[in-house]
């Protein structure tokens, strides 16, 4: 199946223990436009684990895409027919991710000295499910030429059926760095990803890396087709406020930073009826009012209360008071007791 036009303009990046159901919930109250990823789930865990609590969202997520790691064609296949039948808008293949233990897998970032394995993956998939397969990829790994090996991996994974490739405008160093080094360590080269689109105008890509705010990410529109944001969404996701109308040319003005902390206090009271624990969803929001008066004491409250035995949405409550101003900063459980 095609893209659609501007579906991809502005995305979220899939992060592990991040970009749960309950994130993607709260950031699409943010932004109706933007598309969401799911945090990498491997082939193995659709085909094994519990399916509700691996693959299972709300509808108000749509657009919103399952983010798959593996290597093996069948396995990866079955795994996309089954996201595509829990209703996902798009299948995702993760051919970035650096961890020893995605290595260890044959899967994530080595893949991409493996580009015919990768194809072989994604016509697989493509063949298995009617919604876009995509691929998120590195613009290389450790000695690599960055052009040559990039244009090679490309050409070869887009005969096969992917239209789209999200493409994080760093290399990969597999030997050497950690994970979270290899998020800021090597060197950003924006203009590697400008080439590929220039060279390859059929396809969809999408830059990712290092963007730390919509004004930084929009000027990269008129090079490529889509931007990604990560870790700068969820430190600060109110950014994504501006999505809708700046990139989208929406006309409705988004919900202000109080009107979605209260419509995501209506969701955790749902989600709490049903067992789950509240720290799971307001770790999400700690950085809704980023920048904002009060924000630090918003912050705190929740940090310090939401973990309690028996905590429920009266802390999201009266933290919304905190921030609001409509009542002075509350004494955590532990200091009524000591008090």
């Amino acid at each position: 199946m095609s893209l659609k036009p501007d579906s991809h303009r502005f995305c979220v990046a899939p992060m592990m223990e991040w970009t749960d159901r309950h994130c993607r919930t709260f950031l699409r109250l943010i932004s109706a436009r933007a598309f969401l990823y799911t945090e990498m789930v491997t082939a193995d865990a659709v085909l094994h684990g519990d399916r509700v609590r691996v693959l299972g969202f709300n509808a108000a997520e749509h657009p919103v895409g399952l983010q798959l790691g593996g290597s093996d064609p069948a396995r990866l296949a079955e795994a996309a027919r089954i996201g595509a039948e829990w209703g996902y808008d798009e299948i995702n293949l993760n051919i970035g991710c650096p961890s020893d233990r995605v290595q260890s897998g044959r899967f994530g970032a080595c893949l991409m000295a493996e580009p015919k394995l990768v194809a072989d993956c994604v016509k697989a998939m493509a063949d298995a499910v009617e919604v876009p397969v995509t691929v998120k990829c590195r613009i290389g790994i450790d000695d690599q030429d960055t052009e040559e090996s990039l244009d090679r991996f490309v050409d070869t994974v887009a005969d096969a059926g992917c239209m789209m490739f999200i493409v994080h405008a760093r290399k990969a160093w597999l030997d050497g760095l950690s994970p979270k080094e290899n998020r800021d360590v090597p060197p950003l080269d924006y203009d590697r990803v400008h080439r590929l689109k220039t060279r390859r105008s059929d396809l969809a890509i999408v830059i990712n890396g290092g963007l730390g705010s919509l004004p930084h990410a929009a000027p990269h529109l008129v090079h490529v087709d889509g931007v990604m944001l990560g870790r700068a969404a969820y430190a600060d996701p109110y950014l994504l406020a501006a999505v809708d109308q700046t990139l989208y040319g929406e006309a409705e003005a988004p919900l202000t930073r109080l009107e979605v902390l209260d419509r995501f206090i209506d969701y955790v009271g749902g989600e709490l009826d049903r067992g789950v624990r509240l720290n799971a969803m307001t770790r999400h929001v700690l950085g809704l009012f980023h920048g904002q008066p009060r924000a630090r004491a918003f912050r705190r409250h929740i940090a310090e209360n939401a973990h309690l035995p028996g905590a429920g949405i009266e802390v999201l409550e009266q933290a919304r008071d905190i921030v609001s101003g409509a009542a002075p900063e509350t004494r955590t459980a532990e200091n009524r007791s000591a008090a």
